[in-house]
């Protein structure tokens, strides 16, 4: 089964709890704190493995969380850090993000590698907030936790040439006579429902990938048929080599057939027609072909290359086979995300992220003010509330982060419930 979309869950590892713990040598007195940091947790890390050919495994394991770090211990001691943890994935898989559907990795080379999902740091042990003013604190930081995410992996087929077409015009039959490919051949519409690779190489020794893509109908972009399943898998190729069928068999016109193709190509996304595009005239061998191709030919005009041949009798496939090599010779990649600034060697591009905002106060049904927000949020969550110095520390965050003027600016009063995350204390003014 080939599966080319898959959406899963990836979750970065927590970070490890700093220690609070005091030095208790004899003959050392008052000796001061030696609580050590927690180690860092360990990213989910993607990475091309060239031997995988669909997200088939994707389909039985959704869920991928790191390891956490190890805590912090005694005498001043380190928790170690996790190992990442390294999920295999096909070469020409794209990685969304499921929420904001923004691109995170294009993965294309094999041992390519993109961290999806970031570890959290370790909190620090009580050595870390010895001051003159407190040398003996009673403080320490929880693991900041690990990012978490919903993603999606998209499948796009990594083929030079792309065979674009019709049901039935002849696809996977010249791709079977041209390559080792062995794709399903019969004589009804969606034969081939999945895409099929083949190695060509020509008689003077080059060669190049060609896919045999599922067939296309009107709609295709509006994903009616196998629409989107196949427009995906063509963004990648260099060129389009577009299948008609000159005989005319199934009762359409040829020429209508390019036109419709050509107008999905283009409402899908307007780049693919960017592409050079080689037409061919198959099923050549059949009757009324040859007055069909000089009907075709006086449509099209002369601005367009059209090549018959007959991938059954075999007839015109090597001039074909040339003209498709050298135009690759000369057809760079297109880039699936267009990039505005380009980067090079000796230069370095910054690129300016939204930070999100620290911190929102809305009010809920019944009457409380809840707090909200990444930066508060994670705060919270490295907070040890079970010693008195971290529930100080925190309401002094709050503080420094303006939270108490904007609860007062929302109408809290001494005594109001407000609630961060599943907890609530009261407000104090």
């Amino acid at each position: 089964m080939f599966v080319d979309h898959v959406k899963i869950y990836v979750k970065g590892g927590d970070g490890g709890d700093g220690m609070v713990a005091f030095r208790r040598e004899k003959y050392v007195p008052n000796g001061g704190p030696a609580g050590g940091d927690g180690g860092h947790g360990g990213n989910v890390i993607f990475e091309v493995e060239e031997g995988l050919r669909t997200l088939m495994d994707f389909r039985y394991k959704r869920i991928f969380k790191a390891e956490r770090g190890e805590h912090g211990m005694s005498k001043g001691m380190h928790g170690r850090k996790a190992e990442d943890l390294v999920v295999k994935v096909p070469p020409g898989t794209v990685v969304k993000n499921a929420e904001t559907d923004t691109v995170i990795a294009d993965l294309v080379e094999h041992g390519q590698r993109a961290v999806i999902a970031k570890s959290g740091r370790g909190g620090r042990g009580n050595c870390r907030f010895a001051t003159p003013a407190n040398p003996a604190p009673e403080l320490a930081e929880k693991g900041e936790p690990g990012q978490e995410l919903d993603v999606i992996l998209e499948l796009k087929v990594l083929a030079d040439v792309g065979l674009v077409g019709f049901p039935s015009v002849g696809k996977s039959t010249l791709l079977s006579v041209v390559s080792a490919a062995k794709p399903k051949i019969g004589a009804y519409h969606f034969t081939t429902i999945v895409p099929n690779l083949g190695m060509v190489e020509t008689e003077d020794g080059r060669s190049f990938a060609m896919a045999d893509l599922p067939g296309l109908i009107e709609g295709a972009h509006q994903g009616v048929g196998l629409g989107h399943q196949f427009l995906r898998h063509i963004e990648r190729t260099r060129v389009i080599v577009h299948v008609i069928d000159m005989s005319g068999m199934e009762g359409r016109d040829p020429y209508e057939d390019f036109i419709t193709i050509n107008e999905e190509l283009n409402q899908y996304n307007m780049r693919l027609l960017e592409r050079p595009q080689i037409v061919v005239a198959n099923k050549m061998d059949m009757p009324d072909a040859e007055e069909n191709l000089i009907e075709f030919r006086k449509k099209v005009g002369d601005d367009v290359k059209v090549l018959p041949v007959s991938a059954v009798s075999r007839q015109g496939l090597k001039p074909l086979l040339f003209d498709i090599a050298d135009l690759l010779e000369v057809t760079s990649e297109f880039p699936l995300f267009h990039e505005e600034v380009e980067e090079t060697d000796t230069t370095v591009l910054y690129k300016h992220t939204v930070q999100d905002r620290e911190f929102e106060v809305s009010r809920d049904d019944d009457g409380s003010f809840v707090i909200s927000g990444t930066t508060i949020e994670r705060l919270f969550k490295m907070t040890d509330f079970s010693r008195e110095d971290g529930i100080r520390r925190f309401a002094r965050q709050l503080r420094a982060m303006g939270v108490d003027e904007a609860l007062r600016k929302a109408g809290a009063e001494h005594g109001d419930t407000v609630r961060l995350l599943e907890f609530e204390f009261d407000f104090i003014d």
